[in-house]
């Protein structure tokens, strides 16, 4: 079986692996992520080497990164990785390895592994959504993502919910629905603390907190919202939600209860079957498993 190096770069680490052309990852490691251009390509060059050597048939890399990336590998942003900026990293990777390199967005990457391999298996039609810092997405029409004019398609984080702030972003989607500048945040300033785990604010909740159970409503409500908006949209076959927040079961069952209560609210959606919320099931894996899934799906094997 074909074997392929699959990269998950973020702005403190680079996740690498070596994947079967069936998604199973034989081999993974990480190392952080340098804040030179040059230090950055060298660190990919060298992964990829590491397992030729001990794989010379390898067939290819997919990677997995932040930003805004062009369907030819350029890298219009890299996220939290500024180096990286304007480069085209599937030339560099090509002309530093000898093997073909395919490079994905990675909501777009982990949205594709879920297809492949998780909770959107025979989905043609389905929305991905990635809750961290931000609201990141993708939006999968017949299989394909949907790139948009400038590959900036899934930035859901930006939709807004209302305009009553004083800063209009503090009304989007990213900033009401995310878990850190989103849940976190309105908590901490609601309850003057500064907790950097989400968990706490359902054990708070669980406990009783007034605090943490109206902040919890508050932000189930509007990323409740969010989805509806997305959903009566495109109609989606299903909603996949990824993030480290997603396999927590309060926060299921919060946002399915708030989903719900919005459909029955909603005189003009309230009679349809609107599609299901399902938790993303590769978790830390899909960046490195859907940057696999892109190359084969681009090399045609």
């Amino acid at each position: 079986m074909k074997k392929y190096v699959g990269i998950d770069i973020g702005g403190t680490s680079i996740k690498y692996g070596l994947v079967t052309a069936a998604g199973q990852i034989l081999a993974q490691a990480s190392l952080p992520t340098a804040t030179d251009k040059e230090k950055v390509l060298n660190d990919l060059a060298t992964i990829v080497k590491q397992y030729q050597a001990d794989e010379p048939e390898l067939a290819g890399i997919g990677v997995s990164m932040p930003g805004v990336v062009e369907a030819n590998g350029m890298l219009t942003t890299a996220g939290a990785v500024r180096c990286l900026y304007g480069v085209n990293l599937k030339e560099e990777l090509e002309a530093r390895t000898s093997l073909p390199a395919t490079i994905e967005n990675d909501a777009n990457a982990a949205a594709i592994a879920e297809q492949w391999l998780g909770a959107a298996q025979d989905v043609h039609n389905y929305l991905s959504l990635v809750l961290g810092t931000g609201v990141g997405g993708a939006l999968v029409i017949n299989d394909q993502i949907y790139r948009g004019a400038h590959a900036r398609s899934g930035e859901f984080g930006w939709m807004l919910l209302d305009d009553v702030h004083d800063e209009l972003e503090d009304g989007s989607l990213n900033f009401q629905g995310a878990t850190v500048i989103g849940l976190l945040r309105v908590y901490n300033l609601k309850a003057q603390t500064d907790l950097n785990d989400a968990r706490e604010i359902f054990t708070r909740a669980e406990a009783g907190e007034p605090v943490a159970q109206s902040v919890l409503e508050h932000y189930f409500r509007k990323l409740a919202q969010g989805i509806l908006n997305l959903v009566v949209s495109f109609d989606p076959a299903a909603v996949v939600i990824g993030g480290g927040i997603s396999v927590n079961p309060a926060f299921r069952s919060g946002l399915e209860a708030a989903y719900r209560e919005l459909q029955a609210e909603h005189a003009s959606v309230r009679d349809l079957e609107l599609p299901p919320i399902a938790a993303a099931k590769l978790g830390n894996d899909a960046g490195m498993i859907g940057a696999v899934y892109r190359h084969l799906q681009e090399s045609g094997k």
